[in-house]
C-alpha cells in the first residue's frame, strides 16, 4: 500500500472532523427544535447507557490492536494472523455485552421507558465490532473512512428531515443516528478484504494478548466513569428535563473536542509504530510536533466558545436550552486539559506500554468524578456536573504528564512550547477584542457569531505570525507549497 505523509493523514482527519462538526450544526438546531426536551433527554440516557455495552464489547482491543498492529503492518503474514485473532476476541466479547445488556433490561424495571431506544443504539455494538476499524488505523487508510464518512452523512441527514417531523420522533432519530455513526460499517467488514484475510480462528494466543487487552479496557471503563457517569447520575437524581438541558451543553463540547481530537487519530499508528520499531528519534521529532501544534489550539477554542457560549447555544439549540449556556461555559474549560491528556495516553503512555499507569490513574480521576457528582448534582445540577468533569480531566492530566515525566520532559519544558503558550495567550487577547468590538456593533445574532468567528481566527494567527510563532509561519509555509 502506498504510505501517507504523516501531513496528508492529518489533513485528511481534520477535514473527516470539520465534517463531524458540520453536519451536527445543520441537524441539531433541527432536532432539538422539533423533539421535546424530555424526547432528548431519553434520546441521550439511552446512548450513554447503551455506550457501556459498547465499552464493554470493545475490551480496549482497538487501542491494543492499534498498538500491535502498526509493528506488524509491513509483514503480511503476522499482520493476518494478528488481525484474526484480535477479530476472534472481539466477536466474544460483543456476545457477552449483548447478553448482560439484555439481562440488565430484564432486571432493572426503571429502565422499561428506555427499552426501545436502548435497543436502537444497541445495533452500534455489532456494527463497531463488524467495522474493524483499527485495521484502517494500523495501515493509515484515512482517504477511505473519510469519504465513507461524508456519504453516511449525507444519507442521514437526508433521512433526519424527511423522517423526524414530531416530538415523540426520538426513536426514529436514534435509528438515523445509529446510520450515520456506523451504518458503514458493514462495508468496511468487506472493504477490509483488501488489506488482511480477516476471519473467525481457533488459533487464538490468549496469554499474549488478554492480559494488555483487559489492562487498558480497565482504562477506558475508568475513563468512561468521568466522560459519561455525569449524564447517568444526572438522570438519576434530576430527571430528563436536566439531562436534556446538559446534553446541549455536551454536544457543544464533544463537537469541537472532535475537531481538534481527530487531528491527534492521525498520529496515533505513527507513533506506535516508530515506538514500537525503537525509532527513538523520529518518535521524539514527531511527538515534539503534535505537542507544539496541539499547544496553540486548544486554549483559543475554548476561548472562543466560552465568549460565544450564549449565542451558539440560541442558534443551536434555540431558547428553551439557555440554561445550558452556563454549563457550557464550565465545561468547554476540559478542553484545554482533555487534549493534552489524550496525548500523554495514546501517543506517548500506551506506545511505551504504561497502560498499568493508565489504567492506575483512570481509576484515581474515575473515582473522584463519581463521588463529587454525588455531591456536586444535587447542589448545583447540571452545572454541577459540568464542574465536576473538569476536576476531573485537570487531575487526569496531572497525573499522566507525572507518569510520562521521562518521555515529554524536554518537550514541554523547551523554549518553543513555552513561547507556543504566552503567544497563544496574547492571541487570545485578540480573541476578545473582536468578540466585544462584534457585541456591540451588530444586534443580529447570527451575524454577532459569524462576523466573530471570521474575524477571530485571522486576528489569532496574525498575531502569532508578528510573534514569530515557528509552528504557524512552518504551517503557512506547507499551505503555500501545496497550493503551488
Amino acid at each position: 500500500m502506498k504510505k501517507r505523509s504523516l501531513g496528508f493523514n492529518t489533513l485528511l482527519n481534520g477535514i473527516r472532523s470539520a465534517l463531524n462538526i458540520f453536519f451536527p450544526l445543520i441537524t441539531f438546531p433541527y432536532v432539538s427544535r422539533v423533539l421535546s426536551v424530555n424526547g432528548m433527554g431519553i434520546y441521550n440516557f439511552s446512548n450513554t447507557y447503551v455506550s457501556y455495552f459498547i465499552l464493554l464489547a470493545g475490551l480496549g482491543i482497538n487501542t491494543y490492536a492499534i498498538r500491535e498492529g502498526s509493528k506488524y503492518r509491513d509483514e503480511n503474514k503476522k499482520i493476518n494472523e494478528f488481525s484474526c485473532q484480535i477479530f476472534t476476541i472481539n466477536i466474544i466479547s460483543t456476545v457477552v455485552a449483548y447478553i448482560l445488556l439484555l439481562i440488565s433490561l430484564i432486571v432493572f424495571k426503571n429502565l422499561n421507558n428506555y427499552i426501545s431506544c436502548i435497543l436502537i443504539f444497541s445495533l452500534q455494538i455489532l456494527f463497531t465490532t463488524i467495522g474493524t476499524e483499527w485495521i484502517y488505523t494500523i495501515y493509515e487508510d484515512f482517504t477511505y473512512i473519510t469519504i465513507r464518512s461524508i456519504v453516511f452523512q449525507c444519507i442521514s441527514i437526508i433521512l433526519l428531515f424527511i423522517f423526524v417531523k414530531k416530538t415523540n420522533d426520538y426513536l426514529i432519530y436514534a435509528g438515523i443516528t445509529v446510520i450515520a455513526g456506523v451504518g458503514s460499517n458493514i462495508f468496511n467488514f468487506v472493504h477490509a478484504k483488501s488489506f488482511i484475510d480477516i476471519k473467525l480462528t481457533k488459533q487464538t494466543n490468549w496469554n499474549y494478548h488478554l492480559k494488555p487487552i483487559l489492562i487498558i479496557f480497565a482504562s477506558s471503563v475508568a475513563t468512561t466513569l468521568y466522560v459519561s457517569s455525569d449524564t447517568t447520575i444526572l438522570g438519576l437524581l434530576k430527571g430528563d428535563y436536566a439531562v436534556g438541558i446538559y446534553s446541549v451543553a455536551v454536544k457543544i463540547y464533544t463537537i469541537i473536542n472532535g475537531l481538534i481530537n481527530g487531528l491527534l487519530t492521525a498520529t496515533i499508528p505513527r507513533l506506535s509504530m516508530l515506538l514500537g520499531k525503537k525509532k527513538i528519534k523520529e518518535y521524539n521529532d514527531t511527538l515534539s510536533r503534535v505537542i507544539n501544534s496541539i499547544s496553540i489550539l486548544v486554549l483559543p477554542a475554548a476561548v472562543g466558545v466560552i465568549l460565544l457560549s450564549k449565542e451558539v447555544v440560541l442558534i443551536i439549540a434555540g431558547e428553551k436550552y439557555l440554561n445550558s449556556v452556563v454549563s457550557l461555559q464550565i465545561i468547554v474549560i476540559t478542553l484545554i486539559f482533555s487534549i493534552f491528556s489524550i496525548i500523554f495516553t495514546y501517543c506517548v503512555l500506551i506506545p511505551a506500554k504504561r497502560e498499568k499507569k493508565v489504567l492506575y490513574n483512570a481509576i484515581i480521576a474515575g473515582v473522584v468524578n463519581v463521588l463529587l457528582n454525588f455531591v456536586f448534582i444535587p447542589l448545583w445540577s447540571y452545572d454541577g456536573a459540568a464542574a465536576t468533569t473538569v476536576i476531573s480531566e485537570i487531575i487526569i492530566v496531572t497525573l499522566d504528564a507525572w507518569v510520562a515525566r521521562d518521555i515529554i520532559k524536554k518537550i514541554v519544558f523547551s523554549r518553543e512550547f513555552l513561547k507556543n503558550i504566552i503567544s497563544s495567550l496574547i492571541g487570545c487577547i485578540g480573541i476578545v477584542l473582536i468578540c466585544w468590538l462584534c457585541d456591540i456593533g451588530y444586534d443580529s445574532l447570527l451575524l454577532k457569531t459569524i462576523m466573530s468567528v471570521c474575524l477571530s481566527v485571522p486576528m489569532y494567527f496574525a498575531i502569532l505570525i508578528l510573534s514569530n510563532n515557528k509552528v504557524v509561519i512552518s504551517l503557512f509555509r506547507r499551505l503555500r507549497l501545496m497550493i503551488k
